[in-house]
């Protein structure tokens, strides 16, 4: 009987992990969904058979890294934040985390890490991504074969971009929205499924495919490039709603994000305006899905799944239920 791979999965509950979760349960894989908070993975149990998924208590230290991923075939890193809530968090979680990890894993013996990274982290100059670029560094020390994956801005049901401005342009919420340093920032969407792929694809493959991969950083595009302006258009073509847009200088921009930063969950910050301010497109010469042998799905055929709900030519209780 051939015994059933185990998959440690830190980040799993976020909005890439849960997706990430569902492909290896598809494949039979014994998930160990880590969490500092472990009920609140109750909710992937559904993704697998009874057992299949298992909430596995990890508080970020040593030990519990270890424990989590002992035995694993393959160990995923999803954890990120889009804002830090307290000082320095980029760093503990981008960098510090992702290297006891990537440490762990080579301890432990495991076969395969998947990190999660970011698009253009080696490009723009904001804390964010800086952090992204240092945690790459740092795994790729401790683990020279790990596969790390940079995708652009990552788009899905439960995705924080096209369904924030959504909400925003219905017309009980404003009536203009803001086209950020005059919104040619560029960006090359990418579906949450196709992310998910990619991290089957580097976990999964047969020994002599992997090989291939081990090592290699992939550049994560969708096939569609937008700017700010094409994210509107998006959403007006999809949920029909009509509203304006604005220019916003980048230091307007900066000071509106100062204020914004000091609400729970801010829809804007200081430092993702500093990120606006380089394209979020893959760069000319590097591995992207084509070389995972994966076809990346147009915005166009997964946007009308989800920004429907926000259409006005539902009623006004379905609107607000939304």
């Amino acid at each position: 009987m051939t015994q059933q791979k185990i998959a440690t999965i830190f980040g799993a509950t976020g909005f890439i992990g849960r997706y990430v979760v569902q492909e290896f349960a598809q494949r039979g894989y014994t998930i160990r969904a880590a969490s500092r908070t472990p009920n609140k993975a109750f909710f992937l149990k559904p993704c697998g058979n009874v057992g299949q998924v298992v909430p596995f208590p990890c508080d970020g230290s040593k030990k519990d890294i270890e424990a989590a991923v002992k035995n694993a075939d393959v160990v995923v890193n999803c954890v990120g934040i889009l804002f830090e809530k307290k000082k320095d968090q980029f760093t503990k979680i981008h960098v510090n985390l992702a290297e006891q990890i990537a440490k762990a894993a080579s301890k432990q013996g495991v076969g395969r890490l998947i990190h999660i990274s970011a698009l253009s982290c080696d490009k723009a100059k904001s804390k964010y991504a800086k952090s992204k670029l240092a945690g790459e560094k740092k795994v790729q020390k401790a683990f020279p074969d790990a596969v790390i994956l940079r995708p652009s801005v990552v788009f899905g049901a439960e995705d924080n971009f096209f369904n924030m401005f959504a909400r925003l342009a219905r017309p009980s919420f404003v009536c203009f929205l803001p086209l950020i340093g005059g919104g040619e920032t560029k960006f090359q969407p990418v579906s949450v499924s196709d992310v998910a792929d990619a991290v089957i694809e580097a976990a999964s493959a047969p020994v002599g495919e992997y090989k291939k991969y081990a090592g290699e950083v992939f550049e994560l595009g969708g096939p569609d490039i937008i700017d700010f302006k094409g994210v509107y258009d998006k959403i007006k073509q999809f949920t029909a709603i009509k509203f304006c847009t604005f220019p916003l200088p980048w230091g307007l921009a900066k000071m509106n994000a100062a204020v914004l930063e000091v609400l729970p969950k801010p829809l804007l910050t200081r430092d993702q305006i500093e990120s606006l301010k380089t394209d979020n497109v893959v760069a000319t010469k590097a591995k992207t899905f084509k070389h995972l042998g994966i076809e990346a799905r147009s915005m166009d055929s997964v946007l009308p799944e989800y920004l429907g709900q926000y259409s006005y030519k539902k009623s006004r209780a379905e609107q607000l239920a939304a």
